[in-house]
C-alpha cells in the first residue's frame, strides 16, 4: 500500500515548465500593462502642468509692488517717448518757420 502511494506521486510530478499562463496570470499581466500606460500618461500630464505653471509665474508679477514697478516703468517709457516726439515736432516747426522766413526775405 505504501509503495502504490509513492508510485502515484512520482507519476504526478513533472519538471517541464508550464506552457501557458493561467487566466489569473494573464489578467495580472494585462493590468500591469494598463497601469504602466496610465502612469506614463499621468506623469506626462503632471510635467506639462508644471511647465505651464512655470511659464505663468515668469509672465505674471509675483507681488503688488512688482506689478506697480512694471506699470511705472512702462508709464515712464511712454512719457519719455511722448516728450521726445514733442521736442522733435517743435524742432521741425522751428525749422520750417526759419525756411519760410528765408524764402520770404
Amino acid at each position: 500500500m505504501f509503495c502504490t502511494q509513492i508510485a502515484r506521486q512520482a507519476r504526478l510530478f513533472s519538471t517541464s515548465p508550464i506552457a501557458r499562463k493561467s487566466p489569473v496570470e494573464a489578467v495580472k499581466d494585462a493590468a500591469k500593462a494598463v497601469d504602466r500606460t496610465l502612469s506614463g500618461a499621468a506623469v506626462k500630464g503632471i510635467e506639462k502642468g508644471e511647465q505651464a505653471a512655470e511659464a505663468i509665474k515668469e509672465t505674471v508679477p509675483e507681488t503688488k509692488g512688482q506689478a506697480k514697478g512694471q506699470a511705472n516703468e512702462a508709464a515712464g517709457q511712454a512719457k519719455g517717448k511722448a516728450s521726445e516726439l514733442t521736442g522733435e515736432a517743435k524742432g521741425k516747426a522751428q525749422e520750417f518757420k526759419g525756411e519760410a522766413k528765408a524764402k520770404l526775405s
